[in-house]
């Protein structure tokens, strides 16, 4: 598929900088991509921003900002702090709303040939209906929804959507009106994820996205004051990274046919190769974009590179390699 350029602050010369990434073709479910890593939600603005930095039609795909079906104004600053290894942050969702999204954020992602997996939250089961509705007639480069369900910087412990069997059910089954593949993405938050995946997929996911980030705060000693505007956040980046790890691997272990997307700490090719061995079927690169821009095309192209030195020619035999050995 050729990149092709947008009008924007990038120009032509800009992108063809950009390294384009080799073909290792994988598939989450019914959802066939080019190559095993995506970015991860809310770490790459819309998408198009990366061009400069990413072949974005070379990565497997770009996983959109969650939007909410109305603009959403955030959380109050400041909105990230740097932890040990990784990062807070409680941004607090912060979007101009699907049908603005569809509008302006969608088309300049769509013209460089990415292939787009969109995300949606919600705070009530019906703002969750809204929003998938809303995406029904989005173009086909749109090829999966992404059903946020456990951001700690929105819902209370208690309310969160990915905490309760029940409540995952309902926003999932409120959503099929998008009209494409959902992954329910999930927090590792939950004392038992095993129920949660369970109930996502009665309420209709072909796969889950595992895992969110973790609850975490910072408070600064001399001020005795938050370090986040909306006191506590969620911690990403590669302190969270064995996290990740496990919790692929104990669904992968109790529920082999259910698809997995693995996100949380990958840095490096091997990062990634970790939760495909865990069980994961495709990556999500986010925090550690940050850091290096380049870092979704980086992990893409080494990973490619780190499986021809390993003898995978593809992925069947990488993907959940862990389960077969135990």
């Amino acid at each position: 598929m050729g990149r092709r350029t947008v009008p924007g602050w990038w120009t032509r010369r800009s992108v063809r900088r950009v390294v384009d990434i080799p073909s290792l073709p994988t598939s989450v479910g019914s959802v066939a991509l080019r190559n095993p890593v995506l970015t991860a939600s809310g770490t790459a603005g819309h998408g198009a921003e990366l061009a400069p930095y990413v072949d974005l039609a070379g990565l497997g795909a770009v996983v959109t900002k969650s939007v909410h079906a109305d603009p959403w104004p955030g959380n109050p600053a400041p909105r990230v702090h740097e932890a040990t290894a990784g990062m807070l942050n409680a941004v607090g969702l912060q979007g101009p709303g699907i049908a603005a999204w569809l509008r302006d954020d969608l088309p300049p992602l769509l013209d460089l040939g990415a292939t787009v997996v969109a995300s949606i939250w919600g705070r009530s089961v019906d703002d969750y209906r809204r929003a998938a509705d809303l995406l029904a007639d989005a173009p086909p480069g749109v090829v999966a929804v992404e059903v946020n369900l456990s951001c700690p910087n929105v819902e209370d412990r208690a309310g969160m959507f990915a905490h309760s069997a029940e409540a995952t059910e309902a926003a999932m089954a409120v959503t099929a009106g998008c009209g494409r593949p959902r992954w329910a993405k999930l927090s590792p938050n939950a004392g038992d994820l095993l129920p949660i995946v369970d109930a996502a997929v009665r309420g209709g996911a072909e796969a889950v996205t595992l895992a969110n980030t973790v609850m975490g705060m910072a408070i600064d000693p001399a001020t005795a004051r938050y370090r986040l505007g909306n006191g506590g956040g969620g911690l990403s980046g590669a302190a969270i990274h064995p996290v990740a790890v496990r919790a692929v691997h104990d669904v992968a272990a109790a529920r082999p046919e259910v698809p997995i997307v693995g996100v949380g700490g990958v840095v490096d090719a091997e990062s990634a190769a970790e939760l495909l061995v865990a069980g994961a079927s495709a990556v999500q690169v986010g925090t550690a974009t940050f850091a290096d821009p380049r870092a979704p095309g980086r992990v893409a192209t080494d990973l490619v590179t780190w499986c021809r030195a390993h003898g995978h020619h593809d992925l069947t035999r990488l993907t959940g390699a862990i389960h077969d050995h135990h």
